[in-house]
């Protein structure tokens, strides 16, 4: 019988561990965390799939290339950026010291406290990419670093996730009152040719479930279904991402049987046919020489 959490849609994060520390900092039990950029750098790196996190970015160091769907924008001067967990970003430092902070916070923690939670839906700041870059001014910049020292100090106290909640929604409102947001570039063919494919890989893998599986699982499928030839969307991906389709493919696959495995009751059979597995023993062998675990002992063991 299915249950509303077999059917639901599965939200999963996937890990990074080979870019940037960000993103295995998420993993951890804590709802909410803030980081030092002058400690943990953001070295280059491509976000293209569902997160279930937040993040709130300021930089007051280190020029960069960050690109926000199909906007780049050149960062030489402050910036703070809100970035919505279903937005597919990179960033390519060019030169200087990294400076600033950002933060973290996942979807439960939203939920916990409702008036944060109303202060998001009502801003457009996550929403509206056209307001999710803004541009700070030197005189309100000391204001704004007080805000987010007074946040990374929180994390020490024991109500500190509920003074750090209050911060968010005042960073949120001063970030609103200034709204001065820089002219973005067009990222180019290149980029709108991944944003399309990870576009698409979200649609297929998003909403799983065991009576409409997925229907792309190739790079030529993929490549068919943008009109372009396959070689040219691998270079492509090769070159901004270090991985090609299949390699990417591959990956997301493996994020939602594992999620389907822990976050579900299906079958085996029912998960294989989900993600487009002919039969349930090629999709053992599948999982597991990509994991090194067979279905049954990766939700036994984990």
């Amino acid at each position: 019988m299915k249950t509303s959490l077999d059917l639901k849609e599965i939200d999963h994060l996937r890990s990074f561990p080979e870019l940037t520390p960000i993103y295995r900092e998420a993993h951890d039990s804590k709802q909410i965390k803030v980081f030092n950029r002058e400690v943990e750098d953001c070295r280059n790196y491509l976000s293209a799939n569902r997160r279930d996190f937040y993040k709130i970015l300021m930089i007051t160091g280190g020029d960069g290339i960050f690109t926000l769907g199909l906007n780049k924008y050149r960062i030489d001067k402050p910036t703070i950026i809100f970035i919505h967990p279903n937005d597919i970003i990179s960033w390519q430092k060019i030169s200087g010291e990294s400076a600033g902070y950002y933060l973290l916070f996942k979807k439960d923690f939203i939920n916990h406290h409702p008036i944060l939670k109303a202060a998001i839906e009502r801003q457009p700041l996550f929403s509206e990419k056209s307001k999710s870059v803004i541009s700070i001014e030197e005189n309100d910049l000391p204001g704004f670093t007080r805000l987010w020292e007074s946040m990374y100090k929180e994390q020490e106290n024991q109500l500190g996730d509920e003074a750090i909640q209050a911060y968010i929604q005042l960073l949120m409102i001063e970030s609103s009152r200034m709204l001065k947001s820089p002219i973005p570039e067009s990222t180019g063919e290149d980029y709108d040719h991944i944003h399309r494919f990870f576009g698409l890989l979200e649609d297929e893998v998003s909403g799983i479930n065991f009576e409409k599986p997925i229907r792309l699982r190739t790079a030529q499928e993929f490549a068919d279904s943008m009109q372009l030839h396959p070689n040219y969307l691998n270079r492509i991906l090769k070159k901004r991402t270090g991985q090609n389709v299949s390699t990417h493919i591959k990956g997301r696959l493996l994020d939602e049987c594992k999620a389907l495995l822990l976050q579900t009751s299906w079958s085996l059979e029912q998960i294989s046919y989900a993600v487009g597995f002919s039969d349930q023993p090629n999709f053992n062998f599948f999982f597991k020489k990509n994991t090194g675990f067979t279905p049954n002992a990766f939700r036994r063991t984990t």
